[in-house]
């Protein structure tokens, strides 16, 4: 066995004895996913219904990558465990909330939001099965603000980067705006039903947004940091399927 796959096993390895941790460690919390029956019955089918198409268009990028390029599976996974361990350490806010990366940056500037809108899917899925940190009913929403908002941020600042010619920068700007992104389509949709009896919707979100912005703002720059980490070890480590990656990106436009 080379070094390169010696390289993945461990990293693979360290991902679930993580989640192990996380999994059977956690204690109770409000987490920062909207929780199992915040959401009306009518907004909770809302962002269902918007979230749906982009989970059909993201099925179908993820067929096509391991249909023409199954040797990347590994690493599809690995963005996956990526994201499943970030956004389920749990770091407590001042509201008695708590706050925690997102872990979607990394796989959406790997593949594409489009294959990030499903991991991040399954990622939300067992979470709330699992730790409690989000909710059924508030699946569609969380997906919304997390899988689907958040890569696209990511994607699209580390694209505007890269013209540019700072790669690195954008990977760090990338994960770090996508876990804000989520945070602040969090607030929105909150202050959407909860609107404050002063001030309405938007003192609503200001409320929501400044609480969040205590913890996750440290917690967005951290991403960004060991995003770009990681990214350096895989550019060590997995140059080819890099590579396989750009030249899809590029056939992709």
């Amino acid at each position: 066995m080379n070094t390169k796959w010696k390289k993945f096993i461990w990293l693979g390895l360290i991902a679930s004895f993580s989640g192990f941790i996380v999994i059977f460690g956690a204690t109770p919390a409000y987490a920062m996913h909207i929780a199992e029956g915040f959401l009306p019955v009518k907004w909770a089918i809302f962002w269902w219904v918007i979230v749906i198409p982009f989970l059909v268009v993201g099925f179908k990028s993820v067929s096509r990558i391991t249909k023409d390029n199954p040797e990347l599976k590994l690493l599809l996974a690995l963005s996956g465990a990526f994201g499943f361990v970030l956004s389920a350490l749990k770091i407590p806010s001042v509201t008695g909330s708590s706050s925690h990366p997102t872990g979607t940056g990394l796989g959406a500037i790997l593949f594409g939001p489009s294959v990030m809108v499903v991991l991040g899917s399954l990622v939300l899925f067992f979470q709330a099965v699992l730790l409690a940190h989000g909710g059924l009913t508030t699946l569609g929403a969380n997906i919304f603000s997390m899988a689907i908002v958040g890569s696209w941020v990511a994607f699209i600042v580390y694209k505007f980067c890269v013209k540019i010619g700072k790669q690195k920068l954008g990977i760090f700007l990338g994960a770090s705006l996508g876990n804000l992104a989520t945070y602040l389509v969090t607030s929105v949709q909150l202050s959407i039903v909860f609107p404050s009896a002063d001030g309405g919707v938007m003192a609503s979100f200001i409320k929501f947004a400044g609480i969040f912005a205590i913890t996750q703002i440290p917690l967005a720059i951290s991403e960004g940091f060991l995003t770009v980490l990681v990214w350096n070890w895989l550019q060590s480590y997995a140059v080819n399927e890099l590579q396989m990656l750009k030249l899809l990106k590029t056939q992709e436009g």
